[in-house]
């Protein structure tokens, strides 16, 4: 009997890099195929979502992003240990493909791929490229690119295939909106795997500022950071707002069918996640981003006229209170930017990324 082939997949530790994995991972079981996930302690946060029957392996890696002067002198060695890790366990169960999906926890797979010439890509989420994802352009054999256009270094070609968006977002594809008006209305706040501080800061008060008439009719939901979940659930609850503030919500899909507008930062997998639902947007690019690369995922929406866009230089009570209005005063515009959303939206993403990878192993095979 022939030995299912094998798909490593490596993604780091933030929900951007593990949701598109995780969209990878249910097609490609479904096919047939088995799959490894590489990740580290963080990553592995996320793999609750994932299919039981992924294997999931956390890898020595590390950062010098983050940690006092011993951290950072033990990054080599810890990404060195990693490496001999990696190719070690791929000499004894040899993928068939890997893919990278950005993050330091990836260096290890791609780096054992890359010297031992696995048939190798990289799926980049954001209009920029991560740091990671950079280093490995010119090593592997495919660049897909979930944004477009994608600044790539020169030399390099890009595929686009789109974000790859879990199964319980595609069920709810297109999910029919119910425009803004005088009966119960809902508002999700989402910054990111993470939540976001300032969204925390600045949504609270605008949204309290609205009129008595309109917050009798709204509910929010707030996805927060844990330590900011207690004094936002307070605000909410002092103002006489509806609120479920949390600091993960494990069911957004559902909470974006059924809002009416949704504000967020604009990390890729949240841009996919709007666009294939279709939803009205307020989107807040992250400002500490080095390369910019939320604005550049935003772009598709806005220049669809699917969002507004608020730099966080602009983000005021005042500024944000005015957006919401403008979107849940106007129905007819909400409900013309729930469906310009979806003309930017790539739904066969998964597939398109599975043509690819079950291309690039045939071409292994074929070595």
């Amino acid at each position: 009997m022939t030995k299912q082939p094998l798909l490593l997949m490596a993604a780091g530790g933030s929900g951007g890099h593990m949701f598109p994995a995780q969209a990878l991972a249910e097609a490609m079981l479904a096919r047939g195929w088995r799959v490894k996930l590489s990740t580290d302690a963080r990553g592995a946060r996320y793999t609750e979502g994932f299919p039981h029957t992924t294997e999931i392996e956390q890898v020595s890696s590390a950062t010098f992003a983050r940690g006092g002067p011993l951290a950072k002198a033990a990054v080599p060695f810890r990404i060195a240990a990693g490496i001999a890790g990696a190719k070690i366990k791929m000499l004894r169960d040899r993928p068939a493909a890997v893919v990278g999906f950005g993050g330091y926890p990836t260096i290890p797979a791609l780096a054992a791929a890359t010297i031992l010439r696995v048939p190798r890509m990289i799926h980049e989420q954001n209009g920029v490229l991560g740091r990671v994802n950079q280093l490995f352009a010119k090593r592997v054999d495919v660049v897909a690119c979930g944004t477009w256009p994608t600044e790539l270094p020169e030399g390099v070609e890009g595929t686009y295939v789109g974000n790859p968006v879990r199964g319980s977002v595609l069920e709810r594809a297109g999910a029919g909106y119910i425009a803004p008006g005088d009966y119960p209305m809902e508002i999700l706040v989402i910054g990111g795997s993470q939540g976001a501080r300032i969204l925390s800061d600045v949504i609270p008060p605008a949204i309290a500022s609205l009129s008595m008439e309109r917050l009798r009719n709204l509910r929010v939901s707030h996805q927060a950071r844990g330590e900011d979940e207690e004094r936002v659930r307070t605000f909410y609850a002092e103002n006489g707002i509806n609120a479920d503030v949390q600091p993960f919500f494990h069911d957004v899909p559902r909470r974006m069918t059924e809002s009416q507008l949704i504000i967020s930062r604009s990390g890729a997998s949240s841009v996919a996640d709007i666009s294939i639902i279709g939803r009205p947007s307020i989107l807040v690019p992250l400002a500490s981003a080095i390369r910019d690369e939320q604005t550049a995922n935003a772009r598709g929406l806005v220049d669809a006229g699917a969002a507004i866009l608020i730099p966080e230089s602009q983000l005021s009570v005042e500024n944000v209170a005015e957006q919401i209005n403008a979107v849940l005063d106007n129905p007819d515009g909400a409900l013309q930017m729930a469906n310009s959303a979806l003309t930017v939206a790539k739904p066969d993403a998964t597939e398109q990324l599975v043509y690819l990878v079950e291309t690039l192993s045939q071409k292994g095979n074929a070595q």
